[in-house]
C-alpha cells in the first residue's frame, strides 16, 4: 500500500468508523454465532499474493462485524463501560502513526514529559494528596499502565520488597525465603479476581476478608485477620481496597482501614478502576476521603472517562518503591541522567506505547466540564432504570446504586436465584439489550447488573431495557411449569451444596437450567435425579472450564425496532429542574454511602 492507496483506503475507513459508531443502535447488541465460526468465513492458509485494499474492506462487514459484542451499543448494559469517543479514536491514530517507543525520556521525550503532565493534570482533577504528583517534588507521581490487573501485580510486588527489607533490618536472622513464605496479602471477599490474580502470579497468599451487608470491607474486619494472621505466625504486609467493586459498585470503608495500615505498616492501595473518574465531580469526591492514607492508587480511563483501552492510571506515594524493585538495566538501555522519570522502572513492559496522547486529547477537547457532564449523565440514567425497578413490585433493588450500576433481581425469598438467573438468559436471548449477573452476600444472592455503558445512552434506552426485562418477567411468571422447574432444580442444588455434591457456586447450573431442552416434563422432575446432575454437572466443572454451548442456529430471535412511546423527552421538558435534582439525588447517595462507614 502505497500513500495514494493509504489517503483513500483511511477515508473510507474513517467513514466506515463514523457511520458504525452514529448507527450502532440499530445493530443487535450481542452476536449470534457459535464458537469457531470465523473459520467458515476465511480460508485455512494465509495468502500468498498481496490482496487489495478493495478485496478486505467489504470483510469488516462480513467477517469481523458478525462476532461483535457490541460494547457501545447504546443496549450494552454488561460488565462496566469500555469507553471511547472521537478524541480518543484520532489520538490511537496519530500514536499508531507516530510508532514511538517510551523505552526512556531519550528515546521519546514527549512521551514521558506528556505522561507525566498529564498525570499531574488528571490528579489535580481528582484532588488527589500532592504527595502523589510529580509537581511537588515530594517523592510520587503517576504513570499509565494497561490496566488494574497489572497495577494491583506491580504494586503487591512492590510491597513484599518494602516489607521484606524492613522485616531483616529488625531481623537480619531471617532470609528473604523466611520472610515470603509467611506473607499474606488482605482483600474484601468483593475484590475484583485481578487481585487474587496478581497474588497467584507473584507466588504470595492473599486472603478475602468477609464484607459487611453492604457489602464493604472494614477497619474491623481488616484488624480482625491482620490479628488472626499474626497469630498463625504469618505476615499481613498489603491490603487492597476497592472504591466501586464489580459485583456491585460497592465503596471499602477506606479511612478506617487507612488507619488499620497505618498502624501495622501494611501497604494500602486503593482499586478504584470504574468508580475513580467521578471523583472528578465535586459530588462524588467524598467518596475517596481517605485516599491520603494510601500507598498508591488506581483508576481506569478506559471505563468511565471516554478514553479507549488501554489506559490504566496509577499513583503512587513513593516513585523509589517501585524504582527500586524493577530498576534493571542493559548497556542498549543506558542513558544519562535526568530529572524526568523512566517509566519503564514502574511497571512490567520495557517498552511503552504513546498511552499520554489519547488522554491529552480527551481532556483537551471535553474540558473538565465536559467530562463531569458525561459521568452526572451516566449516573442519571442509571438512577432512572433503579427508578423503574423500585416501582414494580415484583423486584427488588440489591444494592444502592451510587454510580452508574443497578443490581436487582426478582422478589422470591426462597427461589429468587433461579428465578432471576431464568430471566436474565431469556432477556439476553432476545438480543435486544445484554446484561450479566453476579453473585452478594458471599456467593448466596444471584442479582442482574445494569451498567449504563455507552456514551449513546439515552433515557429511551433505558426504558428499553426495562421493557424488556418487564415483558419477560410476565412471560417467565406466567408459566407455571418453567417456576416449577426452576424451583425444582434450585432445590436440589442447595441439597446438594449442604451435601458437599457441588463444589462450584451454581454458575454451569444456572446456564443448564435455562436450555431449552425439554427432555422432562416440567414438574415431574426427581430430586434423586437433580442430586445426580449436580454431581456430574460439578464433575465437569473441575475436568474443565469450558464455557456452555449457545442454543441452536436459529434459536435467538433478531432485533426490533424499538417500541412505540420510548422517544427521548423533548428539550422543553424542564432540562433545568432535572439537572438540578440530579445533583440533589447524587449528593444525598453519596451523604448516605458515607454514613454506612466508620467515620
Amino acid at each position: 500500500m502505497d500513500a495514494a492507496e493509504f489517503r483513500t483506503a483511511a477515508v473510507q475507513l474513517i467513514d466506515f468508523i463514523t457511520d458504525y459508531q452514529e448507527n450502532i443502535r440499530s445493530r443487535p447488541v450481542s452476536p449470534s454465532v457459535r464458537p469457531g465460526y470465523l473459520r467458515h468465513l476465511v480460508p485455512a492458509s494465509a495468502p500468498q499474493h498481496a490482496e487489495t485494499w478493495d478485496q478486505l474492506m467489504p470483510d469488516i462487514e462480513r467477517v469481523i462485524m458478525p462476532g461483535m459484542l457490541h460494547w457501545h451499543s447504546p443496549q450494552f448494559h454488561a460488565y462496566f463501560a469500555g469507553a471511547t469517543s472521537y478524541p480518543s479514536i484520532l489520538a490511537d491514530m496519530l500514536t499508531d502513526a507516530l510508532g514511538c517507543m517510551g523505552i526512556s525520556w531519550a528515546s521519546a521525550p514527549v512521551l514521558t514529559e506528556l505522561e507525566v503532565l498529564v498525570m499531574d493534570w488528571l490528579g489535580q482533577m481528582l484532588q488527589l494528596p500532592d504527595e502523589f504528583l510529580f509537581s511537588s517534588g515530594k517523592g510520587g507521581g503517576g504513570n499509565i499502565q494497561g490496566s488494574a490487573c497489572e497495577s494491583t501485580l506491580i504494586t503487591m510486588l512492590a510491597a513484599r520488597a518494602r516489607a521484606i527489607t524492613r522485616l531483616r533490618s529488625e531481623r537480619p536472622e531471617l532470609s528473604e525465603a523466611d520472610i515470603s513464605g509467611r506473607l499474606v496479602g488482605l482483600t474484601s471477599d468483593q475484590a475484583h479476581s485481578s487481585v487474587a490474580r496478581a497474588g497467584l502470579l507473584a507466588g504470595l497468599r492473599v486472603r478475602p476478608v468477609r464484607s459487611n451487608t453492604r457489602n464493604a470491607l472494614t477497619g474491623e474486619a481488616v484488624e480482625a485477620a491482620v490479628a488472626e494472621e499474626l497469630a498463625a505466625g504469618n505476615i499481613p504486609f498489603f491490603v487492597a481496597a476497592t472504591l466501586g467493586t464489580t459485583a456491585s459498585c460497592a465503596f471499602d470503608h477506606l479511612r478506617n482501614i487507612g488507619a488499620v495500615c497505618a498502624r501495622r505498616a501494611l501497604w494500602l492501595h486503593i482499586d478504584a478502576a470504574y468508580a475513580g473518574p467521578a471523583f472528578i465531580c465535586p459530588e462524588f469526591r467524598p467518596l475517596l476521603d481517605g485516599v491520603e492514607l494510601a500507598d498508591s492508587f488506581n483508576m481506569n480511563p478506559h471505563k468511565f472517562m471516554l478514553t479507549a483501552h488501554d489506559c490504566s492510571t496509577l499513583w503512587v506515594r513513593r516513585a523509589t518503591d517501585l524504582t527500586d524493585v524493577f530498576h534493571v538495566d542493559a548497556k542498549y538501555l543506558a542513558t544519562a541522567r535526568n530529572s524526568m522519570p523512566s517509566f519503564r522502572h514502574w511497571a512490567i513492559q520495557l517498552s511503552r506505547r504513546f498511552r499520554a496522547l489519547k488522554l491529552w486529547f480527551v481532556i483537551r477537547l471535553y474540558g473538565v466540564e465536559g467530562i463531569r457532564s458525561y459521568i452526572r449523565q451516566q449516573v442519571s440514567l442509571a438512577k432512572e432504570f433503579e427508578r423503574l425497578v423500585r416501582s414494580d413490585r415484583r423486584f427488588e433493588v440489591a444494592a444502592p446504586a451510587v454510580l452508574g450500576l443497578v443490581c436487582f433481581r426478582l422478589r422470591d425469598k426462597e427461589f429468587g436465584n433461579s428465578l432471576t438467573d431464568a430471566l436474565l438468559s431469556r432477556v439476553n436471548a432476545a438480543r435486544r439489550v445484554h446484561m450479566i449477573p453476579s453473585m452478594l452476600r458471599g456467593g448466596t444472592q444471584y442479582v442482574i447488573r445494569f451498567v449504563v455503558c455507552s456514551r449513546y445512552t439515552e433515557l429511551r434506552d433505558v426504558q428499553l431495557a426495562w421493557s424488556e426485562v418487564q415483558r419477560h418477567a410476565d412471560q417467565l411468571l406466567a408459566q407455571p411449569e418453567r417456576v416449577v422447574r426452576a424451583k425444582a432444580r434450585w432445590g436440589a442444588v442447595r441439597a446438594a451444596t449442604g451435601l458437599g455434591l457441588l463444589r462450584h457456586t451454581n454458575m454451569a447450573l444456572f446456564e443448564r437450567w435455562n436450555s431449552t431442552d425439554s427432555s422432562s416434563s416440567a414438574g415431574e422432575v426427581h430430586p434423586d435425579q437433580l442430586l445426580f446432575e449436580c454431581s456430574a454437572l460439578d464433575s465437569e466443572a473441575s475436568d474443565s472450564e469450558s464455557e456452555p454451548e449457545p442454543p441452536p442456529d436459529g434459536a435467538l430471535p433478531t432485533q426490533q425496532p424499538d417500541p412505540a412511546g420510548t422517544e427521548p423527552p423533548t428539550k422543553e421538558s424542564g432540562d433545568a429542574a432535572k439537572e438540578e435534582n440530579m445533583h440533589r439525588d447524587a449528593h444525598s447517595d453519596v451523604v448516605s454511602a458515607l454514613a454506612s462507614c466508620e467515620l
